[in-house]
């Protein structure tokens, strides 16, 4: 008959069994702590202002050069992590580059996007081709790819980045190479909008797609890789929702890291039990597994735009999404 083994071992026995097991860097399981019963994520729910953000910005801008910094980067950190992300896969980023300064070309294993924030006229040169910048504007740079940012206009150009960083720092998969010059040669553009999708196009399918539904959920769109149709990049998943004035969305949780960054508008978002005010430029993240809302208070349309790492979780078949009841 087979049934539960009971073996009553003495205390004394079994720490002298640890300890041999600790000499010989092996751990028990049975006492290396309870299995989980849902995902409890490190990070927490947490709101950057851009009031604070854009002074900060334009400090770093006068003390530090594009010579002196590979990017010109201020790195969001989830008060809760240890390290320097703003959630537990993904990066969100500050990044700033003044009138006629260049940030030198490189390529690296993580895949990166841009949102652009401010400024109209900078680019990006993705593998020799010209990717323009106006706000709102999503850039893609795939990994591996070869880029560099330029500004040839009066006014500062600053985005946000986004990046899968420490996902690839986690898989030990990290590598990073220099162009041979600090600038790419610009080659006639021939696929650019592979990599650029104008917030003009995105503002239009929000709209269109409003005067069809009604209020209560929010109007979501995703950003596709115009060749395979599935996410933009193979680790980041990239989202747009239109929250019309007074609307508020159902309470949900996914199993995923997300960031999002206010594009325009004015609202809160209840995330677990913390409620974060947002207003024009602010980025908050919502932790794995954690219940979220959003509400647009104010009396204009709001802009939310997102980026996760969904697609990994659905390749691993690890991804959930569930609303509360």
């Amino acid at each position: 008959m087979l049934r539960l083994s009971d073996i009553q071992s003495s205390q004394e026995e079994l720490q002298d069994y640890y300890e041999q097991l600790r000499a010989q860097h092996v751990t028990p399981a049975w006492i290396g702590g309870g299995i989980s019963v849902e995902p409890q994520s490190q990070a927490v729910p947490y709101l950057w202002h851009w009031r604070d953000l854009r002074p900060q910005a334009m400090r770093a801008a006068e003390l530090v050069g594009t010579a002196q910094a590979e990017r010109r980067v201020l790195r969001l950190t989830n008060p809760e992590l240890s390290g320097v992300s703003a959630s537990n896969t993904l990066v969100a980023n500050i990044q700033i580059v003044m009138p006629g300064e260049i940030a030198r070309a490189h390529r690296h294993s993580a895949a990166a996007l841009r949102l652009i924030i401010e400024g109209r006229g900078g680019y990006t040169v993705v593998n020799g081709e010209r990717v323009p910048m106006s706000p709102g504007d999503l850039v893609l740079t795939p990994n591996w790819s070869w880029h560099d940012h330029a500004n040839d206009t009066d006014a500062p150009m600053i985005w946000l980045d986004g990046l899968d960083t420490p996902l690839v720092r986690m898989l030990e998969a990290g590598f990073y190479e220099e162009y041979h010059q600090e600038r790419q040669e610009l080659a006639p553009p021939v696929n650019a909008s592979e990599w650029h999708y104008p917030m003009s196009e995105m503002r239009a399918a929000l709209l269109a797609a409003a005067d069809t539904r009604g209020a209560g959920e929010g109007i979501t769109l995703e950003y596709t890789n115009r060749r395979t149709g599935g996410p933009v990049m193979p680790t980041i998943a990239c989202h747009m929702q239109l929250l019309r004035p007074g609307e508020t969305t159902q309470a949900r949780r996914r199993v995923c890291c997300t960031n999002y960054h206010v594009v325009e508008g004015a609202g809160y978002s209840v995330v677990g039990d913390q409620r974060l005010d947002w207003e024009d430029k602010d980025v908050f993240t919502v932790p794995t597994w954690t219940f979220y809302e959003h509400v647009n208070s104010g009396d204009r349309p709001a802009f939310l735009f997102s980026f996760s790492d969904a697609p990994v979780m659905k390749a691993l078949s690890l991804y959930r999404d569930q609303t509360r009841p």
